[in-house]
């Protein structure tokens, strides 16, 4: 790495990052531009807001080349060294808990006339290459990889080919990518970008926020982008099953007199509280509030692993038994290390070291716990009878598909239950202004809302993001109603969500054709007249054309765009079972993202036809295409 590490004031970086992520409360990294206002306040730089809206058009300008109104910590901090005088620099002095190991990555940044320097955690970077090292010990495709060390940069040139990022995102969401797509032997410059770009693309299609990150910042390893994602990336492994239409067993944490649709609402997170509390309720401690201040002298944790500890009662149980005795030790960070040494016993000895428990690291802690409640929930499933299971009803693949797609644009919250968290259509405002739709930010209401007569506010929030969609969007929502949106009506909201979706993929195609409208016909046309030109015989009349079942068209559309990406002796032609067509459509999708096409459909919606999903994959084929010829 050419970059030359130094030493910034850790201090200055910690009371900004504290900031930064009282604002940034899902980690997504990003924080929406209406909300910097908010953020300067935070850093005790209140600033009024025709200056805040002077900051942002600065932001956009120099260093969003996505144009996407997102602001990372890395541009937050840029700012701020070019805003700070010597009364800003006073205000920041606050007592705060020091935490170790920040390092900095020499970088100057353009927005800045002093330049600024990219940090990262150097326990993060430790805490990813253990569980990396852990998770894919024996991957044969990983032997050249692993084990890093966890003590030097070597993760950073490790990911640099793109193997271990399409490992971890299918550790993390199994058959996201097809095996058989990945580059593995012989590895080119060129071979090894269209690794990062299946990792990137499929990483976005899983939800991770993917906007401001490219292939040649993974290749050359700029570290707090490569920490970003393959955080996001193990988040979605540790969060997959804290899910309750997956675990019913999470029901036994209902609180008494809640109804069950109150705790479905809850997210991954907060349903990692609630387990904690259930199990510090039964050994007689008192509940905790968070993954930081309140566990840093490591009692809770001691509590907890007692508490989900095998018994030995079941049958092959094995019982584990946990030693107390350091729980008096006067020293937190001893008393940390024996915490430690017992969850070891569990096979949970991941992600913190006894000095991120006692700085109260949240993001580590949480990963910690995720990990322990994956390993042992200790949690009796309920008695069913007493539930409405029809609520229990795991999310559809489309409500994934846009669940997903809205989070890799970086969406503020983050949305873990997609009725539930547009209820207050916050993320639609956003998305709006995603597809040029200007909102008024004055007319919406935002959190937090009043105990009484907080509804209300959302569902004003809610009668206005309708009413953009029919005067200034031009969507057709005949029959909704902001009610509609409020309640969570899966059918109508799916129907606005779905529009909003197709303006996002079609105004990336007029963008690249010079800003010409385009439509399905326009699609279909171009999709036909590149098949012939590359002298395919697959054709498509419509995307609900049967033939798109055995995604040949498809796989013939990225030979025609990207020729020798597809390796003809992995596809299926003639005689197609069920399973040839899955396996098809699986390679077809992988290929895709690996040619650099951001596609969220997934390989069922070629196989069955599904219309709409079909016209994203053949629209952002079409983006590839005409990307290769500008």
């Amino acid at each position: 790495m050419e970059n030359n590490t130094t030493t910034i004031s850790r201090e200055e970086l910690e009371e900004l990052r504290e900031a930064f992520s009282k604002i940034d409360i899902d980690n997504s990294g990003y924080v929406s531009d209406y909300e910097l206002q908010d953020l300067f306040k935070e850093a005790s730089l209140p600033l009024p807001g025709y200056k805040v809206r002077e900051i942002v058009e600065k932001i956009i300008a120099v260093t969003d080349s996505n144009k996407d109104g997102k602001i990372d910590f890395e541009e937050f901090v840029s700012v701020i060294h070019e805003l700070k005088s010597k009364e800003v620099s006073k205000s920041f002095r606050k007592s705060i808990n020091k935490k170790q190991g920040i390092t900095a990555i020499g970088g100057t940044s353009p927005i800045s006339s002093e330049g600024t320097q990219h940090s990262y955690a150097e326990e993060e970077k430790v805490a990813f290459v253990n569980w990396v090292n852990k998770a894919l010990k024996d991957d044969p495709d990983c032997k050249h990889l692993l084990p890093m060390d966890p003590s030097d940069a070597s993760l950073f040139k490790s990911l640099a080919d793109g193997i271990l990022l399409c490992k971890m995102i299918n550790l993390s969401q199994p058959d996201t990518i097809d095996e058989r797509a990945i580059n593995k032997k012989k590895l080119t410059p060129f071979t090894i970008s269209e690794n990062l770009n299946l990792a990137l693309n499929s990483a976005s299609a899983i939800g991770c926020t993917v906007v401001n990150i490219g292939s040649q910042d993974l290749k050359e390893g700029k570290p707090h982008l490569v920490l970003g994602l393959l955080w996001q990336i193990i988040k979605v492994g540790l969060f997959a099953d804290i899910e309750i239409s997956r675990n019913e067993a999470l029901i036994a944490l209902l609180n008494e007199g809640e109804e069950l649709e109150q705790l479905l609402k809850l997210s991954p997170e907060e349903l990692l509280l609630r387990w904690v509390n259930y199990h510090l309720a039964n050994a007689g401690w008192q509940k905790i509030s968070n993954f930081s201040q309140d566990i840093k002298d490591s009692r809770a944790y001691y509590h907890l692993l007692n508490q989900i500890a095998p018994k030995g009662g079941k049958d092959d149980e094995v019982p584990i038994n946990i030693d107390l005795s350091g729980f008096n030790e006067k020293n937190d960070l001893k008393r940390a290390e024996y915490m430690l040494q017992q969850a070891d016993k569990l096979g949970c000895r991941q992600f913190v070291t006894p000095a991120d428990v006692v700085a109260g690291n949240p993001k580590l802690n949480l990963a910690f716990v995720a990990n322990l409640f994956n390993t042992y929930p200790a949690l009796h499933k309920p008695d069913s009878s007493m539930y409405d299971l029809n609520l229990l009803e795991g999310e559809s693949k489309e409500e994934r598909t846009f669940r997903n797609w809205m989070n890799s644009l970086g969406v503020n919250p983050y949305i873990n239950h997609l009725y539930s968290d547009l209820a207050d259509a916050l993320v639609i405002f956003q998305l709006y202004e995603m597809i040029r739709v200007p909102v008024e930010w004055s007319h919406v209401n935002k959190p937090p809302y009043p105990a009484l007569g907080g509804n209300m506010k959302k569902i004003e929030n809610c009668n206005y993001a309708v009413e953009l969609g029919k005067t200034k969007a031009k969507f057709s929502l005949v029959g909704i109603a902001g009610q509609d949106l409020n309640d969570g009506n899966p059918t109508l909201t799916l129907a606005l969500v779905w529009q909003l979706m197709r303006r996002y993929t079609l105004n990336v195609l007029s963008d690249l054709g010079e800003g010409e409208k385009v439509n399905d016909e326009i699609i279909i046309k171009w999709v036909n007249q590149t098949l012939a030109n590359a002298n395919k015989k697959t054709s498509i009349t419509s995307f609900k054309d049967k033939s798109i079942s055995t995604s040949l068209p498809v796989l013939d559309l990225i030979d025609a765009i990207a020729p020798k990406a597809i390796r003809q002796e992995m596809v299926k032609r003639e005689d197609l079972s069920e399973q040839d067509k899955l396996n098809n459509a699986k390679y077809a999708i992988s290929v895709a993202r690996k040619i650099g096409a951001r596609i969220y459909a997934l390989p069922d919606d070629l196989v069955e036809v599904k219309p709409k999903m079909v016209m994203t994959v053949f629209a952002c084929l079409m983006g590839r295409g005409l990307n290769k010829i500008k």
